[in-house]
């Protein structure tokens, strides 16, 4: 083993109770109250067992470096498996004398967690977690690991501390905490990359990426949110085509989206864009391909089938211009009006992500059902029409990062109500007459978007993403800037809109409570309730959003008699 750089680092108090009960634990192991067939040692015939050694390892170590508080901490054993380990613990703070000596309530030692070892979801070695003194510590031994070069998933086996360094993603990630000496054991630079402020691989960039393409955006991810650089050589193999076809076939978008999620959720969601953009990594991570949403080895659709691929000029406008909405954000501004909640501000940068799909077409729709055979098919069941596909850019939400429900919903109707919007927009900005002070036309529209997709404002907040895409596609490259004449100017016409829908107080439009529901409409028509329902009731709301003064529901009424026809409504009404 090769001799490793070494540092030190200042425990807190809950760090020094853990490190003293799980040394004592490895000593009580090595006393031999541990009965030996529950220690699953490495496969090493003849040779003596080795001293247990225990060491924090990752994370943990590089954010105490940094100054950081983390109470995630794994620990990685030399011979033992974590789960065999935890139990040992567990049989160690069964005896009141040991929980007495380290001062331990009945709180302070959780219950212990199995996660099974799970090739396909690159879960490769099983995993220990309790939780200890109120922080989560994850139990596991070092290992490496063997890539055949027609999977990727490795072969995992007992390693050195050296061997596991040398199989993770970053130097920085590679930093282990003796707790027996006190010190950090670093074996690949990770220190030095450190000082520097600077991502590395701990081997040759390319094998790294090719045994685990996902470490490609793993060190996105890190870059963005340590705010460091990648080293230009690892940087140039991170868009080698192998790497990328790599990262689109033989890696989960379950994966994929776990990492984008971590990334636009960070404190630099923008950073993270704009390394995936000058990286030239975004046809890999947001595809609308099913086969390779799978991450089957091969690919279900022919090897020649197209893959729609947007158009990314004028992308970096968007992801910035956004952050500068965010950075600046006061009370009334565009941010603050369109993005209310922790999950809309994640949502929006998940929005900036996916916009360039916004200019990609639908395929054409489905070609109609043949009509019935004579004495087949009878009532049609067998030839109602094809339902079509989501549009591109919501399967590059839903098969790309594998993006939830309710975010595809929220998607597509901002990719369906984004021409409706604009033109509300231009209707305030032309000042037309009397359309802009129609309350019940923005109201109802804002109360549609809301039904049918949620978070309306966000909706708005695509549109407005849209339209400084299209901005800079169609400007220089200097006019193209979130802080150009041109995207400033497109920016206080969307604040001009906004301000007036303030004015119209229809922001709430959606919740607005009826003065009346269906089944007294039906009763005061004297009718019975039926398809023409739904007509009525947008009728009464938008009369009530004409008369927000009024509380008596009369006026709804005689409207809807009046229209009957617009309703449906072919009864005689009392």
């Amino acid at each position: 083993m090769a001799t490793p750089s070494t540092t030190t680092i200042e425990l807190t108090d809950r760090e020094l109770r853990l490190k003293r009960l799980l040394l004592d634990v490895a000593a009580f192991i090595e006393k031999g109250h541990a009965p030996r067939n529950d220690i699953e040692t490495r496969a090493e015939s003849a040779a003596p067992a080795e001293p247990l050694v225990l060491r924090w390892a990752g994370g943990w170590v590089r954010d105490k470096l940094l100054g950081e508080t983390s109470h995630d901490i794994d620990t990685a054993i030399n011979a033992m498996t974590g789960f065999a380990f935890a139990r040992q613990m567990q049989a160690f703070c069964a005896d009141p004398d040991n929980t007495a000596r380290h001062g331990m309530m009945e709180t302070d030692l959780g219950s212990l967690h199995k996660v099974e070892a799970n090739p396909d979801k690159s879960k490769h070695l099983e995993t220990a977690t309790v939780r200890i003194f109120g922080m989560d510590v994850d139990f596991v031994n070092l290992r490496k690991e063997t890539y055949a070069a027609d999977s990727r998933n490795p072969q995992m086996e007992f390693g050195t501390a050296e061997e596991d360094a040398l199989r993770r993603d970053a130097t920085v990630n590679a930093l282990f905490y003796n707790l027996s000496t006190g010190l950090v054991e670093d074996f690949t630079g990770g220190l030095a990359d450190m000082a520097a402020k600077r991502i590395q691989t701990p081997l040759e960039p390319l094998q790294t990426f090719t045994d685990d393409p996902l470490r490609v955006m793993r060190l996105v991810r890190f870059s963005s949110r340590l705010q460091f650089s990648i080293d230009p050589a690892v940087e140039a193999v991170m868009a080698d085509p192998r790497v990328l076809d790599a990262l689109r076939l033989k890696i989960s978008r379950e994966r994929v989206g776990i990492e984008v999620e971590k990334m636009l959720k960070g404190n630099h969601p923008r950073d993270a864009l704009a390394l995936i953009d000058r990286l030239g990594l975004y046809h890999a991570i947001f595809t609308d391909s099913v086969a390779e949403a799978t991450g089957a080895e091969e690919p279900a659709a022919p090897p020649d089938a197209p893959i729609a691929e947007p158009n990314l000029a004028g992308w970096a406008a968007v992801y910035e211009c956004l952050h500068i909405l965010a950075d600046t954000r006061t009370p009334g501004s565009l941010y603050d009006i369109l993005v209310h909640t922790e999950e809309a501000q994640y949502l929006a940068w998940v929005l900036a992500a996916i916009v360039p799909w916004a200019q990609v077409a639908p395929p054409p729709p489905p070609p109609p059902p043949p009509p019935p055979i004579k004495g087949k098919n009878k009532g049609n069941a067998g030839n109602l029409p094809s339902r079509p596909p989501p549009p591109p850019i919501v399967l590059a939400l839903r098969e790309g990062i594998r993006a939830p429900n309710k975010f595809c919903d929220v998607t597509n109707s901002a990719y369906k109500h984004r021409q409706e919007i604009l033109e509300l927009k231009q209707i305030v900005l032309e000042q037309r007459e009397p359309e802009m002070h129609e309350r019940d036309r923005f109201g109802m529209a804002i109360r549609s978007w809301e039904a049918r997709g949620s978070n309306w404002r966000l909706q708005v907040l695509f549109a407005l993403l849209f339209e400084v895409m299209v901005l800079a596609q169609a400007t220089a490259p200097a006019s193209a800037s979130p802080t150009s004449p041109q995207i400033q100017s497109l920016l206080r016409d969307w604040q001009t809109f906004l301000d007036h829908l303030e004015r119209l107080d229809v922001m709430n439009a959606p919740h607005i409570k009826r003065l009346l529901d269906g089944k007294q409409v039906a009763a005061a028509l004297g009718i019975k309730p039926g398809k023409w329902m739904s007509v009525a009731m947008d009728m009464c709301m938008a009369w009530q959003l004409r008369n927000p003064e009024q509380t008596d529901p009369a006026g709804a009424i005689d409207e809807v008699r009046r229209r009957k026809d617009e309703v449906g409504i072919t009864e005689q009404l009392k």
